[in-house]
């Protein structure tokens, strides 16, 4: 039995459940007041459904979360202690193995106490898995016989339904409310510990990135140098220039065109078309930048002279990023121009400005705030991007305007910083929480700017 056939088992039960329910609400329907009913049918159903799933998909979870280290101290139990290591870490690699092995994750163990584990892992797995699948089972049906006997006609199950779901909203709520608070906890403490090894002032200020750490503090480069200024000219230079260049144009000309001069027919094409590049993974934007784009980029730059010129460049990776984020100015300009009031432009054709002088004088103004919006949007969205300045712009911290050089981005050194194993004591891996708590603050301060511009737009024209 496994965890899938429980929860068709479960599932079948709680359908069962659902409608003995509701099957007992129809039929004292028929032979009492209407008055005196307080919940309908369905609601009684869903009543006694809840009754019988409840524990035993609760039952179910825990097993889920616990099942594994319950499973691993049983086989840690069966095994002589002659035959296990003496180090818990060499104990915890045999579980591991084993574990792998039991589920098919390796075609075979390649220590041999690993093997004896593996049969022991995948028995004891499976009669656990069946002592609380018939367990969790059992629940249901008592659950469920419970709930039944408690539908009458002034039983007030809607209000008891209304509950539980209202219970579950709110600890999704909570999950989601928790879960951020969880991440800016961790970020906090981690780049505490990192500013307890290196000044905030230097790693604000410092213009030299080289954290490449010794081991010994005999051996050169000891004290590894955490200046992330050109981290965070990188990211600008990237992702709020570049990129901006590129996505500001292309979207607000694209969003006029769209809603001023387009008939309905090509809107209703071309406007799902653009969006698609919102929908593309941005590793297929990285292949593209460091196949197509990054090699003709430098290959322009070696044309009119400039022999300096990377084969991965700010230029290559920011206008690749630019086109990626089209959607996101395109679609809050194409919001913001639409919103506009049609009186303000029948107005300014009716006192003889042609369309284009409507479209510059009336409505790009009368939409700016809603514009400003998406750009501000799509400026956190670019800087927060990893993989096409992993791919097209290279490692290199260079504090440099010139866009033919290769730079690096914040998001990159993260991904370099936390790649592989890693030591969470040395300052090196610790600043790639300060780094992310820099980046969390801009893009947090950039959101909220951006949604408070959108909402006084809002307002504005509602």
């Amino acid at each position: 039995m496994t965890i899938g056939v429980v929860l068709l088992g479960l599932a079948a039960l709680g359908l069962v459940a659902w409608l003995a329910g509701r099957a007992r609400a129809i039929a004292f329907a028929g032979t009492v007041d209407r008055l005196q009913i307080h919940s309908r049918p369905a609601q009684h159903g869903w009543w006694v459904a809840l009754c019988a799933l409840g524990p035993a998909l609760l039952l179910v979870a825990a097993w889920g979360v616990t099942g594994d280290s319950i499973v691993a101290n049983r086989v840690l139990a069966a095994i002589p202690a002659a035959e296990l290591p003496a180090t818990p870490v060499e104990q915890q690699a045999i579980l591991t193995e084993a574990k792998s092995v039991a589920r098919g994750d390796l075609p075979g163990a390649f220590n041999p106490v690993a093997g004896k584990a593996a049969e022991l892992w995948r028995a004891t797995e499976r009669g656990g898995t069946i002592a609380v699948g018939i367990l969790a089972l059992a629940l249901a049906a008592a659950g469920g016989a419970w709930g039944y006997t408690r539908v009458r006609p002034d039983f007030r199950a809607r209000t008891r339904v209304e509950r539980v779901v209202m219970a579950v909203l709110v600890t999704a709520s909570l999950v989601a409310i928790l879960t951020t608070v969880g991440i800016v906890a961790s970020l906090v403490f981690e780049s505490w510990r990192f500013f307890t090894m290196v000044s905030p002032i230097e790693f604000l200020t410092g213009t030299t990135w080289s954290p490449q750490t010794a081991m010994r503090a005999d051996q050169v480069g000891s004290s590894g140098a955490f200046g992330a200024v050109p981290l965070f000219w990188g990211t600008v230079f990237i992702g709020a220039i570049i990129a901006m260049i590129v996505a500001i144009p292309l979207g607000l000309m694209s969003a006029v065109y769209l809603t001023q001069y387009a008939n309905p027919t090509a809107r209703k094409v071309l406007k799902p078309l653009l969006e698609l590049l919102a929908g593309v993974p941005t590793v297929v934007y990285g292949y593209f930048a460091a196949l197509t784009v990054a090699p003709a980029v430098r290959d322009f730059a070696l044309s009119i002279g400039i022999s300096s010129a990377s084969s991965e460049s700010a230029l290559a990776a920011g206008a690749v990023m630019g086109i990626m984020i089209i959607p996101f100015v395109s679609s809050m300009a194409d919001d913001a121009l639409t919103a506009v009031p049609s009186a303000m432009r029948d107005g300014s054709l009716a006192m003889g400005a042609t369309p284009s002088e409507t479209i510059r004088r009336v409505m790009l103004p009368a939409a700016l705030p809603g514009i400003v919006g998406g750009v501000l949007l799509a400026v956190s969205r670019a800087i927060g991007e990893t993989m096409i300045v992993v791919m097209a712009a290279g490692l290199a911290a260079n504090l440099t305007a010139n866009p033919f050089q290769s730079v690096t981005t914040v998001t990159t050194q993260i991904v370099q910083l936390l790649t592989g194993d890693q030591e969470f004591d040395s300052a090196k891996t610790l600043s790639a929480f300060a780094l992310g708590l820099v980046l969390f603050l801009v893009t947090l301060a950039l959101n909220v700017y951006a949604l408070s511009v959108v909402k006084r737009y809002r307002e504005a024209y509602d």
